[in-house]
């Protein structure tokens, strides 16, 4: 694996920040049982590929389904988090742009909370060489629904510190389609809280992030600080019980060609 192809952001603050993606990253809704199994068609005797796969928060969604599961994740601090939880996964360290699989050997390959970090040609070309004809794309986000005036404002304090960090929500990632080879996106949407501890669904979820996890000392102390003053002035997360934050999961599909 060569660390030139994995941002730095992504290197560094998910390496430092593992044990804490574990605590603050939310589920994912029950409607993608159905999605994984309809839409992407995912069954047993098929093998599926998780790329970006983090220390396995979507991982045993996929395990579900009966289908082989294989996760490529280029981060060590993270795989060992989730070869330790689900021992049973084939998994690889490296990432996408050298898929250490043969030509049309998988199903399904998906990306879950990852694909903005290697939206380009090159991971597609990978993507495209290892599904089988006929296989499917499956691109799933989880992201805090800003139409709520509170949550928009928890985010604007966040992304003040993305620096060059790719994200999901400023939608570079689409430019990497259309792709030759690979059928047109189709989209599908989910609504589902966040709900548990402030500790938990704002301060970790926040620090789970992979520019404050690589932040210096001092600026995330900075972060720690201004995320306490939003809680207090906020009703909805300072009254000392379970606090629920609104999540969208947006989730794609594209085909190869049989």
């Amino acid at each position: 694996m060569s660390d030139s192809t994995l941002h730095h952001a992504a290197a560094e603050g998910y390496a430092q920040g593992a044990d804490t993606y574990v605590r603050g990253r939310p589920d994912y809704p029950p409607q993608v049982s159905a999605w994984l199994a309809d839409t992407l068609g995912l069954q047993p005797g098929q093998t599926v590929l998780e790329v970006g796969a983090g220390t396995g928060k979507f991982t045993p969604r996929l395990l579900q389904t009966g289908a082989r599961v294989i996760v490529l994740e280029p981060v060590q601090a993270m795989l060992a988090k989730l070869s330790k939880a689900y021992p049973e996964v084939e998994a690889h360290q490296g990432t996408v742009q050298a898929i250490p699989l043969a030509d049309a050997s998988v199903d399904v390959v998906v990306c879950a909370q990852a694909f903005h970090w290697f939206a380009n040609h090159e991971a597609l070309a990978e993507i495209h060489r290892v599904l089988k004809p006929g296989g499917r794309l499956g691109l799933i986000w989880n992201l805090r629904d800003a139409s709520f005036k509170w949550v928009a404002k928890l985010d604007a304090l966040v992304n003040q510190w993305e620096g060059d960090a790719p994200r999901f929500y400023t939608g570079v990632w689409r430019q990497a389609f259309p792709f030759d080879g690979l059928g047109p996106l189709q989209e599908q949407r989910f609504i589902q809280p966040h709900k548990g501890l402030v500790e938990d669904v704002i301060f970790n979820r926040v620090r789970s992030t992979s520019f404050i996890s690589a932040l210096a000392p001092d600026e995330r102390e900075k972060v720690e600080q201004q995320l306490r003053e939003f809680v207090a002035s906020h009703s909805v997360l300072n009254h000392g019980g379970e606090v629920s934050v609104p999540y969208i999961t947006y989730a794609f599909v594209t085909q190869k060609p049989a």
